[in-house]
């Protein structure tokens, strides 16, 4: 395996086989850039759309390694004989919250296993040069870092999140146990990156754009000559949300109205772009029950509270803003080289937006508010800067999300409904700025890429070792000739999710979810996503078969791929863990 099978299934430029830039947001809210009905200012992402499509009903996982894993193993939970094994690519929970019935479980080892044939490993053997800079998370010690898993050249974050500035004083304390632990922040290859020695200019969108370019720019003769695949991940907009002042300053008093009325705002706009169906009913707010200002309601918050969250949302926005730039620069550079119409280009979030706070470990492995307390200066004035450390929490993300039902970590469609854009003219040139309504998820995204490298997948067996198959379908035929083939997926196509306990299954246009409490009612619910996307109208006793049809799915769901923690029972599922 490993040398391509022919020639490319669509032809770029000069007959060559495409490069592939895949772009992913950290934390991305689906409406946030302005192709998709926001009102932050993205032009060059919206450039990608003009020339490409968007994908409306494009899926993730409810939160950051997971889709990560998905998007280099193309797989997710699968049987594979000779048993069960759950969550096969390893990140069947994120490191920072696997429970205790799941340690040492297959499936749930916190990094990208040898269960799978990553992505970039198999392009690389196929002739193409991987490139990286940006947030992994997919294994802190350096057997599990980018440079072993298929990439040549790698700049990351290895954590789930950290200051974007690179200031990180708790580090500059307890460095020496870090170290002795066999993990950093960041890595360049294989070589670990103190915090302290980024440098005084770091800052995460700007830095991990330039990396890449670096790379791309130093590529000699023979490198110019192989397609290329470049991952640009970044940890933007991921709080603690912090951006540069000019970037902040453009959106002074844009959301002095609060959360409720830039929801509204959204949804009008996504109703005018066609996005939603104007009749689309929009799920209500649901906040944590815990109570801090920002899950109260605007009308209940002091002044002083107001201006501390608007302001919070004004950086995130100077975060989107920001890292909407630095894709500019990648795209001027890319047409620069006369590379641009040959690069398949996809534009992604890897969840819904973080209405909550997950994944601190281990940058943060304290109270979250003595930490802050001790470390930082959250004045309104000094909010996102290096030295401040706030979010946006659930009513601005709910706004994010809409017409959704919750954010990210959960299994309902505002965790994991992603905006995507997709630019590759030989599949988008004729249906410039169209939108896709075909169900796909992130697992599709490695079978795609194998198809358009004229790469087979190895199937069981890659370097002597066993392997699944990948889950996720090629999108090639589809977007070749649409006419030909209506879905991408099949109307029988069955998905499934599980994160946090929090259960989804999909068939066609049916969702059966189950939400525990307190932010759900504990029970398996059912929704027509086609008549209802927000989840609003719950089908499950008056269609009480087909409810039990995606539950018996579900059964088969659990037995195969083994979900720590939960037995398949008819109708009703118990946790055993």
């Amino acid at each position: 395996m490993g040398k391509p099978t022919g020639t490319a299934a669509v032809d770029g430029a000069g007959g060559t086989r495409p490069n592939f830039l895949i772009i992913m947001a950290d934390d991305l809210g689906f409406s946030d850039v302005g192709a998709f009905g926001g009102e932050i200012k993205t032009p060059h992402v919206d450039s990608l759309a003009a020339d490409g499509i968007r994908m409306t009903d494009f899926h993730a996982a409810a939160a950051c390694s997971p889709t990560r894993s998905m998007l280099l193993s193309g797989t997710d939970n699968r049987k594979y004989p000779p048993g069960p094994v759950p969550h096969i690519a390893g990140l069947g929970a994120m490191i920072e919250s696997i429970q205790e019935f799941q340690k040492g479980q297959p499936g749930y080892e916190g990094y990208l296993n040898d269960r799978v044939a990553p992505l970039p490993e198999m392009l690389r053997d196929a002739g193409y040069l991987t490139l990286m800079s940006g947030k992994w998370h997919l294994g802190m010690t350096p057997d599990r870092y980018p440079s072993q898993r298929g990439f040549d050249r790698s700049f990351s974050l290895l954590p789930g999140a950290a200051n974007h500035y690179g200031w990180e004083p708790q580090a500059q304390e307890r460095m020496p146990q870090l170290m002795a632990r066999n993990s950093s922040f960041y890595v360049e290859d294989d070589t670990p990156i103190s915090p302290a020695d980024l440098g005084p200019d770091f800052y995460s969108s700007q830095s991990f754009t330039t990396k890449l370019l670096q790379y791309l720019e130093q590529r000699d003769d023979r490198q110019r000559q192989q397609p290329f695949f470049a991952y640009l991940p970044f940890s933007a907009p991921h709080w603690p949300l912090q951006a540069p002042e000019e970037d902040c300053r453009d959106y002074r008093g844009v959301y002095d109205e609060g959360p409720d009325v830039l929801r509204q705002k959204r949804l009008a706009r996504l109703r005018e772009l066609g996005i939603i169906a104007p009749g689309t009913k929009a799920h209500d707010v649901i906040t944590p029950p815990v109570d801090r200002p920002l899950s109260r309601e605007w009308d209940t918050l002091t002044e002083t509270e107001r201006q501390f969250s608007s302001r919070t949302m004004e950086t995130y926005a100077g975060m989107v803003q920001n890292m909407d730039r630095n894709i500019g620069r990648l795209i001027s550079y890319l047409k620069s080289t006369k590379e641009f119409d040959n690069t398949v280009i996809m534009f992604m979030s890897d969840n819904g937006a973080e209405g909550l706070l997950l994944e601190a470990y281990p940058v943060v492995t304290e109270n979250i508010f003595d930490y802050i307390d001790r470390y930082y200066d959250n004045s309104l004035d000094n909010i996102g800067r290096a030295n401040s450390y706030v979010w946006y929490g659930p009513r601005w993300a709910s706004a994010a999300t809409a017409p959704s039902r919750l954010y990210k970590s959960f299994s309902s469609e505002g965790g994991i409904r992603v905006p995507l854009i997709l630019r590759y003219p030989p599949f988008t040139a004729a249906r410039a700025g169209d939108i896709e309504r075909s169900f796909a998820t992130v697992m599709d995204i490695t079978p795609t890429l194998l198809d358009l490298a004229a790469v087979q997948h190895p199937g069981g067996l890659y370097k002597g070792r066993s392997i699944v198959p990948v889950r996720g379908k090629s999108w090639v035929p589809y977007l070749s000739d649409p006419r030909k083939h209506e879905f991408i997926h099949g109307e029988d196509t069955v998905t499934g999710w599980e994160l946090f306990n929090r259960r989804a299954l999909r068939k066609g246009n049916w969702k059966a979810v189950m939400i525990p409490e307190p932010y759900g009612p504990g029970k398996w619910q059912l929704y027509n996503l086609d008549k209802d996307p927000g989840e609003t109208d719950d089908l499950g006793a008056s269609l009480p078969d087909k409810l039990q049809e995606l539950l018996k799915h579900w059964d088969d769901y659990v037995r195969d791929v083994g979900v720590a923690g939960v037995a398949p029972q008819y109708g009703v599922l118990r946790v055993t863990g």
